[in-house]
């Protein structure tokens, strides 16, 4: 019966092979979805990696709104991967041979639970062109914003006050600690008087434990990250904008894991929203 179905041309007719495979005709015409689809979310994960190109698939997720093994998925299938540039920081030579000191160290014994507790500081060097720029910043350890931060062209303690009389203008408030490694910016006199002037209790980190201070690390490796390759920039000037639109992106928009999946600043508003409604409920009850 087959050899009746042959055309004129010696092929099979669609009907009839349609007949014996025991299936409907336009399933020989049926193109499986699932390749349209993925290339659909592989086109969705580029549009979102144009202005958060660190962003991985846990990141992704809430921002598609989508499943987040289906974005991985996915990611696997096409070979993507968000943007990953680290860079190891050339060591510091200025801090060798120093005498041991007693001082506090917050980081291992204190754990916030409430904004303006702990501060903590720290600088990085970002290249552009053949010179070095530093960037020091200051962070809430609690809600883990950056509070302030100063551009300066040495690593000098101009650099790190310009970043902690930042942080006290933005906030009009100071911290209870205030955390740092031991570099030589962090003992200098200067620093030292104006960190006793706000009445400030300063804390250090062990020497040569930068883990001690690893939340201003871990900031520092993802911002290069995020901040991308500086020799794009043909001008100073165009490099700290994209420094400083940088800071204020992770601080209004970037997603925290450890912040329930949110940036900083939402954290810092959810936080006090539920303080001031808390405070309510008490004044209610006259507790």
């Amino acid at each position: 019966m087959l050899a009746n179905s042959i055309t004129p041309t010696g092929s099979v007719t669609k009907t009839e092979l349609a007949r014996k495979l025991g299936i409907a005709r336009s399933l020989l015409y049926y193109h499986h979805k699932r390749p349209l689809i993925d290339l659909e979310v592989k086109a969705q994960i580029e549009s979102v990696w144009i202005k958060h190109p660190a962003y991985g698939h846990k990141r992704l997720a809430p921002e598609l709104k989508l499943n987040k093994k289906r974005l991985l998925r996915v990611m696997h299938k096409f070979g993507m991967k968000p943007y990953r540039r680290r860079i190891h920081p050339p060591p510091k030579t200025d801090d060798l041979g120093k005498p041991a000191v007693e001082i506090v160290n917050v980081s291992k014994i204190l754990c916030p639970i409430a904004p303006y507790i702990v501060w903590v500081s720290d600088f990085t060097y970002i290249r552009f062109q053949d010179k070095f720029i530093y960037l020091a910043t200051v962070m809430d350890l609690f809600t883990r914003e950056i509070v302030g931060w100063n551009i300066f062209r040495f690593h000098n303690s101009e650099l790190v006050l310009g970043a902690l009389r930042d942080a006290v203008k933005r906030t009009g408030r100071t911290p209870l600690y205030l955390h740092s490694d031991q570099g030589s910016e962090y003992d200098s006199q200067d620093y030292d008087e104006l960190v006793k002037k706000l009445t400030i209790i300063l804390s250090m980190s062990d020497k040569g434990s930068p883990w001690q201070n690893g939340f201003q690390e871990s900031f520092y490796s993802q911002f290069k990250v995020d901040l991308g390759r500086t020799d794009r920039f043909e001008e100073l000037g165009e490099l700290v904008e994209a420094i400083h639109q940088g800071v204020v992106y992770y601080n209004e928009e970037r997603r925290h894991s450890s912040l329930g999946n949110i940036s900083p600043a939402a954290f810092h508003k959810d936080y006090t929203r539920r303080q001031l409604s808390t405070d309510k409920s008490s004044n209610k009850w006259g507790t």
